[in-house]
């Protein structure tokens, strides 16, 4: 049976962590690996990973150089044949490894498939949803917007070997977006249909330099036109201001893409 890890990077995420490591124990999937790379959190955290150390694969608290480091860090401990990847304050579904279990089987997904994505529940502080977002990855919308659900889909660990790590320092936000980019329309990709996971509204989400970044990757990655770019870039960045405004009274705008 193909192995899944599971990777959290964390940053003093004691607020929903405990919650986030209950939605991969509740799994209960024999070959599932959980790995729990922590940058060297001054809250709780350590003391939620200790209480559930006996559930977790691999963990380390130490100084990193943020997210992508720390991403890095769990790959390469990583030893499953697909990695999903769910920050201290997103939530797998109860049945999220399993519908990826039956999708593969029932798709007969080859070795050749290199990432497989699904849809996930945007929602806020409260665990209230605001809607339902992610969909199937097309190079033509690929290489200008993100429009697939990062948060809880799966990478073969063939991904990395093939076009590397997040090892982009420029990429502080938009490296897992970079990275997915390298292989352009060669990416062989797949959807699954259904809610795998949560992500909590907030973050990089709303951070115009999400955006820029964003550009730069289009642009020196996918080597979209500048004029594609700029027009997208200035589009994303309206709908981000609108939303950022209305957000300010507690009343959360999402555009498809």
């Amino acid at each position: 049976m193909l192995k899944i890890s599971v990777i959290t990077a964390t940053y003093n995420s004691g607020v929903y962590l405990e919650d986030s490591i209950k939605s991969v124990i509740q799994q209960k999937d024999d070959n599932l690996e959980y790995i729990i790379i922590d940058g060297g959190s001054k809250d709780n955290t350590v003391d939620i990973i200790k209480k559930y150390s006996q559930y977790i694969s691999y963990w380390v608290s130490e100084r990193d150089n943020g997210i992508y480091d720390a991403w890095n860090k769990g790959v390469k401990k990583a030893t499953g044949d697909w990695i999903l990847f769910i920050g201290g304050d997103d939530f797998l579904k109860p049945d999220a490894i399993k519908l990826y279990r039956d999708f593969i089987v029932s798709n007969n997904i080859s070795k050749d498939c290199l990432y497989i994505s699904s849809k996930m529940e945007l929602i806020d502080e409260q665990k209230k949803l605001i809607r339902v977002m992610g969909w199937a990855w097309e190079w033509d919308v690929f290489k200008r917007i993100n429009a697939t659900a990062h948060p809880g889909s799966l990478h073969s660990s063939e991904l990395f070997k093939q076009y590397g790590y997040y090892d982009d320092t420029n990429y502080k936000i938009c490296g897992d977006y970079e990275l997915l980019l390298r292989p352009k329309e060669k990416l062989n990709a797949a959807f699954l249909d259904a809610v795998t996971t949560q992500m909590t509204f907030g973050g990089a989400s709303t951070n115009p330099k999400m955006l820029k970044e964003s550009y730069s990757a289009v642009v020196n990655t996918a080597h979209t036109s500048k004029i594609l770019a700029k027009y997208d870039y200035y589009r994303q960045y309206f709908k981000m201001s609108i939303k950022n405004y209305f957000r300010k009274f507690g009343i959360n705008l999402v555009y498809r893409k």
